[in-house]
């Protein structure tokens, strides 16, 4: 597997990815032809807010799993166009949300104490303490848009201050605000009271430009506005023009609408103080998303699901600890259930038994139809476009979820209809490993690793596994392990060989001659 970091990213991440097995390539500065240009050697891509992962971009990047943004804001990536290749889009949500939080109130002090114009005037020699006389925090209005992660922790903060916390976020429970102290309010209403507003929202096509001159006009003069989100969740223009005709009292501002910012019109304002997007830029932030994106592409990488992917379902941890052993389960049954069909597909029956039954098994649905394709198909299925690839090709898929089996504590089950018959396979997870427990009607249990697989159905009569070692043998193909399974004493069984190499086509042809034998299947695992 290899990997692109085409953003500077903390060297604890690269070295987790690198300790892990993983080819990395840290190659910033990329230009887009130049990114276009070699994406398509990669897996993997991880950014921060620096590289635009456009269509083009995505379209190049053939072998593609998984982009990931060290950091909070996806605004950088077509996380549409990646949703319909199926790329997944991770982010790290919570690694940098104290930095975040710690900057907005850094602003809003030096905001409310005029600390950056103090400064420069006494460096030019100027002893000016008249000019600079500011306002408390405390018993002052902070309006907060957005109670995520960075909203709430400005909030718990703020009540440091004897703040009184208003706050507007339609997707908030009031139970959330009232734990944090925060009393939830209409947009217009928060607008109107505050003396203080922070914005924490992502930028979306609802949010861009949340703030304009229309919201403006509704503000106390004396307000002062701090964003430390996204650019582009307040309009530049209309800002500037405010704070300059007296209708807002000055604003601090980290990020911008285009980025670097040297030509914004909010750098001609001296009432406006302006930092180089510094909301995550702290040693412990830096760290903290450049692993957590990272542990997120070698869980991707591995068939395993993402913690924070933004074009997929959340999943909780208890539900993430669950069915993680169950994600190569489902690429196992689905990959050799495939191989052992014969005739045109009509349906397909996914059936998980157990405590995985309990939860959303989107995941486990995407890794059987991958392993169903796999050996057909070159097309990436994941969480991501798992229903859009079965609505495509038009398969008819059923799930099935019932209580644990008497035997085995969880049992994933993959049954195949076509026009020659079914075949079922199931399989369990024992120990972090994968196992094959069921196929067709016969019980085997088989933990087959990498290689080879043959199946062979054959009359229970002595010296058939001697027979078909002795063809193999010849074969110089060397037996890693060997399985039987059948349906009474010297009735039907099913002999399963492991193999480290595929038995030759004459081989196989001496076996299916072989008195006894009924059917003889060789299979990729």
């Amino acid at each position: 597997m290899r990997v692109l970091v085409a953003d500077p990213i903390a060297e604890e991440g690269v070295n987790l990815l690198r300790d892990s097995g993983v080819d990395v390539d840290v190659r910033t500065g990329l230009k887009s032809q130049e990114l276009q240009a070699c994406i398509s050697d990669y897996d993997a891509l991880i950014v921060r807010s620096e590289t635009k992962v456009t269509e083009k971009v995505l379209a190049a990047g053939k072998r593609l799993q998984i982009v990931g943004r060290a950091g909070a804001g996806v605004d950088n990536i077509d996380v549409d166009c990646a949703t319909r290749q199926g790329v997944l889009v991770a982010n790290a949500p919570t690694a940098n949300s104290i930095a975040a939080a710690e900057h907005t109130l850094a602003l809003m002090l030096s905001l409310a104490r005029h600390v950056p114009r103090a400064h420069a005037a006494l460096k030019a020699g100027k002893w000016g303490r008249s000019e600079f006389v500011g306002t408390e925090l405390r018993g002052k209005t902070l309006g907060i848009f957005g109670l995520g992660k960075v909203g709430s922790e400005v909030a718990r903060r703020a009540k440091a201050f004897e703040m009184r916390i208003i706050a507007h976020d339609p997707f908030v429970s009031t139970d959330h605000a009232d734990h944090l102290g925060a009393e939830m309010v209409e947009s217009d209403h928060l607008l109107r009271q505050a003396d203080f507003i922070t914005i924490h929202v992502p930028l979306t096509g609802s949010t861009k430009k949340l703030i304009g001159a229309k919201e403006l006009a509704k503000v106390k003069p004396t307000v002062r506005i701090i964003n430390a989100a996204r650019g582009g969740v307040i309009d530049e223009q209309a800002l500037f023009d405010a704070v300059e005709n007296d209708r807002v009292a000055g604003a601090a501002i980290d990020v911008f609408s285009e980025e670097p910012a040297q030509d914004s019109v909010l750098l001609k304002s001296d009432r406006i103080i302006v930092t180089p997007h510094l909301g995550a830029s702290t040693a412990e932030a830096q760290t903290n998303v450049a692993v957590e994106v990272a542990e997120q592409v070698l869980d991707v990488l591995g068939g395993r699901p993402a913690t924070h992917a933004v074009n997929a379902p959340m999943v909780l941890p208890e539900a993430l600890a669950a069915l993680t052993p169950f994600v190569q389960v489902g690429h196992l049954v689905g990959k050799v259930a495939t191989q052992l069909a014969e005739g045109q597909l009509k349906s397909i029956s996914i059936g998980f038994a157990g405590d995985i039954a309990q939860y959303d098994t989107l995941f486990l649905k995407a890794a059987v139809i991958g392993g169903l394709l796999a050996p057909i198909s070159e097309e990436r299925v994941n969480v991501v476009n798992v229903n859009m690839i079965v609505a495509q090709r038009g398969m008819k898929v059923v799930e099935k979820k019932e209580e644990a089996s008497e035997t085995y504590r969880n049992v994933l089950t993959v049954e195949l209809t076509t026009s020659a018959g079914t075949t079922i396979v199931s399989g369990t997870s024992v120990i972090g490993r994968s196992h094959i427990i069921r196929v067709n009607e016969y019980w085997l249990d088989i933990a087959p690793g990498d290689g080879y697989m043959l199946l062979i159905e054959n009359q229970d009569t002595p010296g058939m596994v001697g027979a078909v070692g002795t063809l193999a043998g010849e074969a110089d193909v060397n037996i890693s392990f060997m399985e039987v399974g059948r349906l009474a004493p010297r009735g039907v069984a099913m002999m399963a060989l492991g193999i480290d190499e595929p038995m030759p086509g004459k081989s196989m042809s001496a076996i299916l001659a072989m008195p006894g034998i009924l059917s003889a299947k060789q299979v990729t695992v």
